[in-house]
């Protein structure tokens, strides 16, 4: 097989192909008509970020069998339309976990420490002894936001360190955080309690400048560390809050636009050090991802499962066509599940009925996973997703039988927290229409759709035209709607498809009604809808 590969990798991921008896063929820098030309022949392709694999790529490369990443990011690959090619995308997600954890306690000691300041003065002829007066990291708190992989490694390398640990995710279970000796808080508690704040969450439409003005200001005298994802954490805040002395100081190796700009105000912050973008720059972190690509590849060629494939079923492939159509809807009822308990979620229950039980719902289980995760992960996929159950100590049981009363086949994902839990259950309809049959103890007949808001309500006279009011006075143009209630009079639900997204003035008007007992905006767009 050929191998083509267009950005730089460690040599010991191309020694990696030769050995396994593959040709490698190096094009850096390649574009446009050259690109085309050069993948024409090609059986597998690596890339990094600077490569644009477009559907134009696949188009041109009919031989190809596999794109593999060498890092985590896919954002300039078209994944949909290496689907439509049948090609694989894979990519190296854990190659440089280590790296970027031992990059954000150095960071978190140049800060405390004041260490490239100290070090500029000095090199500049001044002993400036006096004018620096460190913090020790023994004995203090950090809070972690955003225990998944790296927050896991940064908590154990600093807890070894003396400090106490506490951290928010929402995703990841007590007993989980409690192995790594962290305690399991809300986020205002974890900025109040801690002394240094390290972010590690991806950026996410619901984690951009998830740290602005109000949670810096409770993270008073602390200091803060972003080597995760730009766009989380509000620069503009963080550069006055270090500069007003609200924060004793902030390490940020990562920006909201990269390169950076010169007019960036975290760069004229004496006590924020910055680096440009280096949490996976090391030796081994780069051969890591060089080598777990090249084996991806490998086992690609010898049609063997590839681990971190991102678009690949492992299902055997006559099995696939009955399968296929709940994939979709397992997602989507996770989704909407996750949306609905909103809290931290410590058990998941996948439960099929009727004919989908006697298949094959492996791929539908990680599906459903899937879902339940999407804001938890930038790169949650049917592949991975068991494995970010395992990592955050969720538990996950799937269960079948034979029998069903009212459908041919159904889908019902629960989701528990603590002390609730949420059931949806979805079913098709003429084979491949996918419908939100049940909700709790609610039955309802709800098209899945990108937007979709659920109403619990009095069962009262005029509730439903309020609702349809408020939603019209907010320019939301309402698509479908299922009312369903326990008996009369008493509470009732209501799942309303959308056009348009639910703002938060619009979620307020509508909860200030004393009728209304809560209301959930839940958003589908590319999550299996």
């Amino acid at each position: 097989m050929k191998v083509l590969v267009t950005d730089p990798i460690a040599d010991a991921g191309l020694d990696r192909l030769r050995e396994a008896g593959h040709e490698v063929e190096t094009a850096y820098d390649v574009e446009g008509d050259a690109l085309l030309s050069a993948v024409a022949d090609a059986n597998g392709l690596i890339v990094r970020s600077g490569t644009d694999v477009s559907e134009e790529v696949f188009e041109a490369a009919s031989e190809l069998v596999i794109v593999g990443r060498a890092g985590i990011g896919v954002d300039n690959i078209d994944i949909d339309a290496a689907t439509e090619h049948g090609v694989i995308v894979a990519n190296a997600p854990e190659g440089n976990v280590r790296a970027a954890a031992e990059h954000t306690v150095a960071m978190a000691f140049a800060a405390a420490r004041s260490i490239p300041q100290a070090h500029v003065r000095l090199k500049g002829g001044e002993w400036a002894k006096g004018d620096y007066l460190g913090t020790e990291v023994n004995g203090k708190t950090l809070g972690v936001v955003g225990l998944g992989r790296v927050g896991q490694e940064v908590a154990k390398k600093l807890d070894s360190l003396g400090m106490d640990l506490v951290a928010y995710d929402p995703y990841i279970s007590e007993d989980r955080a409690a192995q790594l000796g962290a305690e399991l808080v809300s986020l205002d508690d974890c900025l109040a309690r801690a002394d240094f704040l390290t972010v590690h969450t991806p950026l996410t439409p619901e984690t951009e400048n998830l740290i602005s003005d109000e949670e810096l200001a409770e993270l008073e005298d602390g200091y803060l560390v972003n080597c995760a994802r730009g766009g989380v954490v509000d620069e503009a805040a963080l550069a006055e809050a270090v500069e007003d002395g609200v924060l004793a100081g902030a390490a940020v190796d990562v920006f909201a636009d990269e390169p950076v700009s010169e007019d960036n105000p975290l760069l004229s912050v004496d006590d924020v050090v910055v680096t440009p973008h280096l949490g996976a720059s090391t030796s081994a972190a780069q051969e890591n991802v060089a080598t777990s690509t090249a084996d991806q590849v490998v086992a690609a060629f010898a049609e063997e499962p590839v681990v971190n494939a991102l678009n690949a079923p492992s299902i055997d492939e006559s099995a696939f066509p009955r399968v296929e159509p709940y994939i979709g809807l397992a997602e989507t009822a996770g989704k909407i599940a996750t949306q609905l308990l909103d809290q931290r979620i410590e058990s998941i229950e996948v439960h099929y009925e009727g004919d989908i039980a006697e298949e094959d719902v492996e791929l539908v289980t990680a599906s459903a996973q899937k879902g339940v995760f999407q804001p938890l992960e930038w790169q949650v996929n049917a592949v991975n997703a068991p494995q970010i159950a395992e990592d955050r100590g969720v538990e996950v049981t799937e269960s079948k039988t034979r029998q069903t009363d009212d459908f041919q086949s159904l889908v019902r994902v629960t989701v528990r927290s603590d002390d609730d839990e949420i059931s949806v259950e979805g079913t098709l309809f003429a084979g491949d229409d996918p419908r939100i049959v049940r909700i709790d103890d609610y039955r309802v007949d709800a098209i899945p759709h990108g937007h979709m808001l659920v109403a619990r309500n009095e069962d009262a006279p005029g509730v439903i035209g309020f609702i349809g009011t408020v939603l019209g006075d907010h320019q939301v143009n309402i698509a479908g709607m299922f009312n369903a209630r326990e008996t009369i009079g008493g509470e009732a639900l209501s799942v309303y498809t959308l056009d348009e997204q639910v703002s938060d003035e619009a979620k307020q008007a509508l909860e200030s009604d004393e009728r209304i007992i809560g209301v959930q905006y839940i958003e589908l767009n590319g999550t299996g809808e």
